[in-house]
């Protein structure tokens, strides 16, 4: 009788659990499911009350009238530019910084290590006013380095890869100096090698932190060509109304780039993801 009544039991949990994860499952994708079958309906039935769910007719002049609204080539290819370098740019200087906080003893080191820690306890868009002065002055507005520019360092990979290197032992990086290698030798020859899993991390949250900044690059770049994915499609918001068909086909459109990315580095977001812990 225990033993039924302990598999009745669990059985009843795992019901509740499935239960719960599909109805979780469901919320999730509700809105993307609602996005694809906004892009094929009317104005009328995207506006009407209650809502209309399946469009009457399937209206693929929505995607064309998208792609002549927006110049979409020109989008992605700033889109891309943008997380490459980015990408680039947090790698190269977050691991070098990583590196020099946990492994050497410099003036000032806790000192600097506690203004990157502040950094990252700030809201980003406190910086937006300065970082747009300087971007100015350089005279570099309406440019992908205009784009770039806030992502040059980040703080949170500077503290993501010193924890990184923290958790490598040091004896590796004095076995490397008694073979002969200098401090630089060190770093990128047999200390960087092994934080793979950490820089793949690194680089995925990196590329969707920048693939869905919207606010800075509308701050900076007013010139519609280079402008991202984000903010262009923001500019088919209208002022008093909006064609949410047309404005959720061109989000689609904006979509798809970094789905197909994910459908085939699927392995490496997940891996890249749990190895910060935040499963």
């Amino acid at each position: 009788m225990k033993n039924s009544s302990l598999e009745s039991s669990q059985r009843r949990t795992t019901i509740i659990t499935y239960v719960a994860l599909i109805l979780g499952a469901l919320i999730m994708v509700f809105p993307f499911i609602w996005m694809i079958l906004t892009s094929f309906k009317t104005v009328a039935e995207s506006n009407a009350v209650p809502p209309v769910i399946f469009p009457s007719a399937f209206r693929w002049e929505n995607f064309k009238e998208a792609v002549t609204s927006l110049p979409f080539l020109k989008l992605y290819l700033n889109t891309a530019l943008m997380i490459l370098f980015r990408v680039i740019c947090a790698v190269a200087f977050s691991s070098m910084a990583g590196y020099a906080f946990a492994m050497l003893n410099f003036r000032g080191k806790k000192l600097l290590f506690g203004i990157v820690l502040v950094q990252m306890s700030l809201p980003s868009q406190i910086f937006i006013i300065p970082q747009y002065q300087m971007v100015a002055k350089m005279g570099m507005a309406n440019t992908i380095f205009a784009l770039v520019f806030p992502g040059i360092v980040s703080a949170f990979g500077v503290f993501f890869l010193r924890q990184t290197y923290l958790g490598i032992p040091k004896e590796i990086g004095e076995a490397a100096y008694l073979d002969g290698c200098n401090q630089w030798q060190t770093f990128y020859k047999v200390m960087f090698p092994l934080t793979g899993t950490s820089v793949a991390a690194l680089t995925i949250f990196t590329a969707v932190f920048a693939y869905s900044d919207l606010m800075w690059p509308l701050v900076v770049n007013s010139d519609l060509n280079m402008m991202t994915l984000s903010s262009g499609l923001a500019t088919l918001r209208g002022q008093f109304s909006t064609n949410f068909p047309i404005l959720m086909a061109g989000s689609l459109l904006a979509m798809l780039p970094m789905v197909i990315l994910y459908l085939i580095f699927q392995r490496q977001f997940i891996e890249g993801i749990a190895s910060t812990g935040g499963k």
